[in-house]
């Protein structure tokens, strides 16, 4: 359960390597194909290849920032419960939303459990995907961004953190796929 005073786990290697302020970089061209990868998706015990989706239906990539099972960031929780709570608008549309954290799998199941989610939690505790679509890092742990992709796995929309506009809202995610980029 989500706690604010308990910090265990927080202190491990994924802390140290993320601790370092990197800017969010990612200026791949809108229409670029995304890189493929592949991730345990710790919700319904499979493995998941981004690649798969390709032909068959667009994809929203969520990178989130959760530190530990017990620690949230205070900019993505409510994030996390509104795109888990309207995960049935992204699956009505035929839209697979796919949510990236850093947490190992462990913690990643316990997630899972506390928040009742109903999306897929990908685990990518050594930040490889992370760095791959270069959305930055901060205080322990990669930051958060969106990437929607098209059904060919063409990038038609990112939004990369700031201090300013932390994540694109359920509204604006969806507006991007009623606008024809999805």
């Amino acid at each position: 359960m989500l706690t604010s005073t308990d910090f265990s786990g927080l202190f491990n290697e994924r802390f140290f390597r993320n601790f370092f302020p990197i800017p969010a970089t990612d200026k791949r061209p809108l229409g670029f194909l995304t890189p493929d990868f592949q991730l345990p998706d710790i919700t319904n015990g499979t493995l998941v290849k981004l690649s798969d989706s390709r032909d068959k239906q667009p994809v929203l990539l969520l990178f989130t920032r959760i530190f530990t099972e017990k620690q949230y960031c205070p900019f993505c929780f409510p994030h996390i419960k509104a795109m888990n709570e309207n995960y049935e608008q992204f699956k009505n549309r035929n839209i697979e939303v796919l949510m990236i954290a850093s947490t190992d799998e462990r913690q990643s199941q316990i997630v899972v459990k506390d928040l009742g989610l109903k999306m897929p939690l990908l685990s990518d505790p050594s930040c490889r995907i992370f760095r791959t679509y270069q959305v930055g890092q901060a205080l322990g742990a990669p930051l958060p961004a969106q990437f929607v992709l098209d059904k060919e796995g063409k990038l038609r929309y990112r939004h990369l953190f700031s201090f300013l506009d932390y994540n694109a809202s359920v509204e604006k995610l969806l507006e991007q796929y009623n606008s024809g980029n999805g």
